[in-house]
């Protein structure tokens, strides 16, 4: 299995980028049609693919491999990484005429691990998620229980898991023996027990990469290559299933950005500590894990005149706990923000409201606005008076270059790039907006009148 010297440095990285980023749109899209790729979506003030390599580099990896299904997801990534020279790192990339021959994350994995001849250990990471956890520790158990796969975990109560994640059944060393799939949730309590939490799959596996490369080279793995063979659904438990060991070690975080509501919960969770590894690449904060860039302290607003500095001085804005403001932000007075990341060049006009909220480069928002649990994308705009407040709540997005005329009300809505919001409009939750098609389709009701609203804070 592995030679008994072998450390965390010895490892290699292996990263998946497939998918065309359904669930996380509009986070996914630059422009109706043109894909975003998951890897690259700006997150924390730079693309996820950037914090996973540099965090990874961190704990002893040198040598990356990018496994890609499709041009936008393997060139995205080279945009951002290229061969891994500002990182200090070497990365690779799957070759194009691998695709035609893609069925699955799996698949993917294994061919990707023959072609580049790779025989020691490989930890496979999906490029939509965050990890906390410690590789050193995570190659020990490996080696000392010779796994074949070590598989990363994090614990959901029994209610998250049912009916939404699989789970697994594993003896009291940690070794799995069964998988079970979205268990309802009376099942989901029973395999929960007194603790009343369950293991989940992370999507990070320590692999042995020449054992696995022999299991591919036999009749059985072979034939279900051709057919259908992703990790999860269909690796996993086959392995398990022919007696091979595969080893469950928790860890200490998972965050998924494949959604909406994860990548906000996961970036909370980061601009609050929950991540160290990742903090090690922000400067060090202000208090209340608050970071501003010098620039943006220097910043004046056109209402005032002052600087940012100086309203913060004088108590004319709250920013905090848990805030990243990158370069020339322009903050008006009256302004609150908490649990949230503003890109560069953004405005955020007087007595707007921002909570458990993105906001990247050049949005925005208008006077007054009330913004929690949303998305706001690159040059969008959030129109809004002082007689016709504009509210996003309950996991809004809007992308690239949209607007929301003023007075609008969205909930748990999603606008695609460029669209336009009429002013008034209200949306009810799962509301998409990509045509005009669509607001006929919605019935658009008028908004609710700026006295119905929550009161604005703020001098």
């Amino acid at each position: 299995m592995v030679r008994s010297g072998a450390t965390a440095s010895d490892v290699v990285a292996i990263g998946l980028a497939g998918g065309q980023g359904i669930r996380a749109r509009p986070l996914t899209l630059e422009a109706f049609g043109y894909l975003r790729s998951k890897a690259t979506m700006s997150f924390a003030g730079r693309p996820l693919i950037d914090w996973q390599v540099a965090a990874f580099r961190d704990q002893g990896i040198d040598n990356f491999y990018v496994v890609a299904n499709g041009r936008e997801n393997r060139y995205q990534v080279k945009e951002v990484l290229g061969h891994g020279d500002e990182l200090r790192v070497r990365v690779r990339y799957s070759r194009p005429r691998m695709d035609r021959h893609n069925t699955g994350s799996g698949e993917a994995t294994l061919s990707a691990l023959d072609y580049w001849d790779l025989r020691g250990l490989a930890l496979i990471f999906p490029t939509d998620s965050l990890f906390e956890f410690d590789l050193a520790d995570l190659v020990r158990r490996h080696r000392a229980g010779g796994a074949l796969v070590t598989m990363a975990t994090v614990e959901r109560t029994a209610a998250e898991v049912a009916g939404t994640y699989g789970t697994m059944v594993t003896d009291h060393t940690g070794w799995i023996r069964e998988f079970v799939e979205k268990p309802p949730l009376d099942r989901a309590r029973a395999l929960a027990g007194r603790t009343g939490r369950i293991p989940i799959n992370a999507g990070l596996y320590l692999v042995d990469a020449a054992a696995l490369r022999r299991l591919a080279a036999g009749p059985e793995l072979a034939a279900a290559m051709r057919h259908r063979l992703d990790w999860g659904s269909d690796l996993l438990p086959w392995l398990v299933t022919h007696g091979h060991r595969v080893l469950q070690v928790p860890i200490g975080k998972a965050g998924d950005l494949g959604n909406l509501r994860e990548y906000l919960t996961t970036l909370t969770d980061v601009l609050g500590g929950g991540y160290p590894h990742m903090l090690k690449r922000l400067d060090p904060p202000y208090a209340g894990n608050i970071w501003i860039h010098e620039s943006s302290l220097r910043q004046r607003d056109p209402f005032t005149g002052m600087t940012l500095s100086a309203k913060l001085n004088a108590g004319l804005v709250s920013i905090g706990p848990n805030v990243r403001i990158g370069r020339d932000v322009e903050i008006g007075p009256g302004v609150t923000i908490k649990d949230a990341c503003v890109g560069d060049g953004v405005d955020l006009h007087p007595r707007c409201h921002l909570e458990r909220t993105t906001c990247l480069d050049g949005a925005v928002v208008g006077w007054g606005a009330r913004i929690t649990d949303a998305h706001i994308g690159v040059m969008a705009t959030v129109e809004s008076t002082h007689e016709a407040i504009t509210a996003l709540e309950g996991y809004t997005a809007l992308g690239h270059e949209a607007t929301v005329r003023a007075g609008a009300r969205l909930t748990g809505t999603v606008v695609y790039p460029r669209f336009t919001v009429p002013a008034g409009a209200t949306t009810p939750n799962g509301t998409v907006l990509v045509t005009a098609a669509d607001l006929i389709a919605g019935d658009l009701a008028a908004a609710a009148s700026p006295s119905s609203l929550p009161p604005v804070a703020g001098p």
